[in-house]
């Protein structure tokens, strides 16, 4: 993009209220406000365009309660990002606005921080990345072996290799707790951020097979040729999924804003 201080950016929160885990989490109380407020407020201290998409009523209110913008988007969507390309879609059609770079935010991060959102918007500064998202380095001593926490290997660009809830990649000859202190690990951040154009080409893929083994959308992206640039930041994802991550989310919530 040659003029990049001029790229229009929109952030889209995918929300749904039915959750295996947590159903309604996104109205959920941290502190004394919803948690997808938290989210939405975190969003627009680096984005002047933000949206909530959503396919739930009660979501649309208390959203529109708090003054925020809200797009209602289709029940049938399997992930946030074919959710952000409706979204999208309908949010250039009613408003005429040309979106040109779309960050996915979850909606159950409300210790998102505006420097991260900061960090994925610069990766587009180079014309050829498509699609970026964030990644953190894994400390000394750190477990690496939960599944529910995805590991990444990337290039010495930075440009994801492989996405895997596995531990990658293995070290021969090594005892795995000292793996952190013998090689760079990465973990994965699930905010991610594409070009208008290629989120549309995305949405049209057919799950593939690594997508299939893994559970990571991503892994379609990379095996259809799409590579997925990403940034290094240095703060943990702080994810609500379930009740007793709230009540954790309620004891950060005092120091945190």
């Amino acid at each position: 993009m040659k003029d990049f201080k001029h790229t229009r950016f929109a952030g889209i929160i995918p929300a749904r209220y039915a959750s295996s885990r947590f159903p309604g989490k996104p109205l959920a109380l941290l502190g004394n406000l919803p948690v997808i407020q938290r989210v939405y407020e975190q969003a627009l201290k680096s984005l002047e365009i933000v949206f909530v998409a959503t396919d739930d009523e009660r979501i649309k209110e208390t959203v529109l309660a708090f003054g925020g913008k809200v797009i209602m988007t289709s029940p049938d969507h399997k992930s946030g990002t074919d959710r952000c390309s409706e979204a999208v879609f309908k949010i250039e059609s009613e408003t005429g606005l040309k979106i040109d770079i779309v960050i996915n935010i979850q909606g159950d991060e409300p210790f998102i921080k505006p420097e991260q959102i900061d960090l994925l918007k610069s990766c587009f500064e180079d014309d050829s990345v498509e699609i970026a998202t964030l990644i953190r380095k894994v400390m000394p001593l750190e477990d690496l072996s939960n599944i529910n926490e995805t590991k990444v290997v990337i290039t010495k660009k930075g440009d994801a290799i492989y996405f895997s809830r596995a531990i990658i990649p293995f070290l021969r000859d090594i005892e795995m707790n000292e793996w952190p202190l013998k090689h760079d690990f990465y973990k994965h951040l699930g905010i991610y951020a594409y070009r208008t154009d290629a989120l549309m080409k995305l949405t049209a893929l057919k799950r593939s097979s690594l997508e299939i083994a893994e559970s990571l959308e991503q892994n379609r992206w990379i095996e259809n040729g799409y590579r997925i640039r990403t940034a290094l930041t240095d703060w943990e994802s702080i994810g609500i999924d379930t009740p007793e991550d709230l009540d954790r989310a309620n004891d950060l919530i005092k120091n945190f804003i």
